[in-house]
């Protein structure tokens, strides 16, 4: 850690919000000015748009994710916690991976530690469902997903085969439909390699309790979302909900039950639920209050951006909603972070600050290999695409708004080499626990620990 008496800039998560804004701080930067410092349970920064895809073999996991020190070298990276915060004293309290707790004196704060998924005290949910919010969760969902069709191609126990074969998602958002369209279409490609296994033989389910999916792109193109999810066989029960998955026993409020092993739960997220411990003003469902500057109102040293921030919408407060806030989406949080940045050098040197303003330039989704829906906002005209050009749109918007060239370049690489190489589907579930192998074969033998102390008795 720096032990310089220049001013210390404390930036609270290593998302998208906090690579961005300490990207930008420390480019506006003049040499010398400041300390910045990021503070990250994680050493990398994941690019969650492309979880779907990397859960279906379509990108290398490593490939979706953006290591923090090497992207920000001129920056202090701390991997571990904040804790707590002491506004009075702008004292930070860093819990790091080990080791004990310290205290980090800041004198400009960023909050930047987005969301978490947004869960209900289901019974059995906890200890049978699969998130969607970190690579990690991406890895197991595909390892998990493969494994479940070696179990179902090795059995004869048809009881034990549906329930290996049946995939609940919940959740219909971006999240939702995007990856059961991915997992769907990895799923089908893999039933190939398979004696014993077709797609037939699969079932999948998407539920929401809204009266629709997909509701960012409109309602029309949500409709044909739906429409061609369905075509593929997938199974949508819109207005209804979970009540319980106590050992992959699944009931729905529809009165629907299926015994899966598999539940994925994408049903929207909340913000970091750290946030309530560190004194600053939240709105009513958690988000850090903030100015159209991005400041946490109250305060004149401290920002937030992104999913733990609710920042409001001018363009859409213009236009006559008066309670119009910017939406959690990469959008925003990518614009948000720059104007952030810009306004923390701004406030280091007494300068004003800016408003953010941005109006939403559309939406898009990728349902699966050259298949999904896209909405392009131009003005006043809303451009509406479907299937494969949209797709084509999906791909390109967000491979470019991956971060650093280097990511890019990976990530289109992996697509292209995707036209020429046919999709990998070997489950790697054992990385899950690599060192059970090695385990077994080292841990002592009991029987032969049995026959020593049987010999040792007959002696005596």
């Amino acid at each position: 850690m720096s032990t310089t008496e220049r001013p210390r800039i404390l930036v609270v998560g290593g998302g998208y919000v906090g690579l961005y804004a300490a990207r930008r701080i420390l480019k506006k930067m003049r040499y010398g000015e400041a300390t910045v410092t990021v503070v990250d349970p994680r050493s990398y920064m994941t690019y969650q748009p492309f979880l779907p895809e990397a859960a279906a073999g379509s990108i290398s996991p490593r490939h979706v994710v953006v290591p923090l020190r090497r992207v920000l070298p001129k920056a202090e990276v701390l991997t571990g916690r904040v804790t707590t915060i002491d506004q009075d004293r702008k004292v930070a309290t860093i819990a790091p991976l080990v080791g004990e707790a310290y205290e980090l004196p800041f004198d400009y704060l960023v909050i930047a530690m987005g969301a978490v998924s947004r869960t209900f005290p289901i019974p059995g949910l906890a200890e049978q469902g699969i998130g969607m919010k970190g690579i990690e969760e991406s890895i197991g969902l595909r390892n998990h997903v493969l494994e479940q069709l070696d179990k179902a191609d090795s059995t004869t126990d048809e009881e034990i085969r549906r329930k290996a074969l049946t995939f609940v998602f919940i959740g219909g958002g971006f999240a939702g439909a995007e990856t059961i369209g991915e997992v769907e279409d990895m799923a089908r490609d893999a039933a190939k390699y398979y004696k014993n296994v077709s797609r037939e033989d699969m079932r999948f389910v998407l539920v929401d309790a809204a009266d629709k999916i997909l509701p960012e792109v409109g309602p029309k193109l949500g409709q044909y979302g739906k429409e061609h999810l369905e075509s593929r066989g997938v199974e949508i029960y819109l207005s209804t909900s979970m009540d319980s998955c106590v050992g992959g026993h699944v009931v729905l409020k529809n009165g629907l039950e299926v015994d899966s092993n598999t539940i994925v739960w994408t049903a929207g997220v909340k913000p970091n639920p750290a946030l309530a411990r560190f004194g600053l003003p939240l709105g009513p469902r958690g988000h850090v209050d903030c100015e159209p500057t991005l400041q946490v109102k109250g305060t004149d040293y401290i920002w937030a951006a992104g999913d733990n921030a609710q920042v409001p919408d001018l363009v859409g407060r213009k236009a006559g909603n008066e309670n119009a806030w910017c939406p959690p989406n990469a959008q925003h949080a990518l614009r948000q972070a720059r104007i952030l940045g810009d306004n923390v050098i701004s406030g280091m040197r007494g300068f004003p600050q800016k408003d953010y303003e941005h109006a939403n330039k559309g939406a898009v989704a990728g349902l699966g290999l050259h298949k999904g829906v896209a909405m392009i906002v131009m003005g006043k005209m809303k451009i509406k695409l479907k299937g494969r050009l949209a797709w084509y749109m999906h791909r390109g918007y967000h491979g470019l708004a991956m971060p650093t060239w280097n990511r890019k370049i990976r990530v289109f690489a992996d697509w292209t080499l995707a036209v020429f190489l046919k999709r990998e589907v070997v489950s790697l579930g054992a990385m899950e626990n690599p060192r059970e192998e090695f385990f077994e074969a080292a841990k002592p033998a009991p029987v032969a620990a049995a026959s020593k102390t049987e010999e040792k008795a007959k002696a005596s």
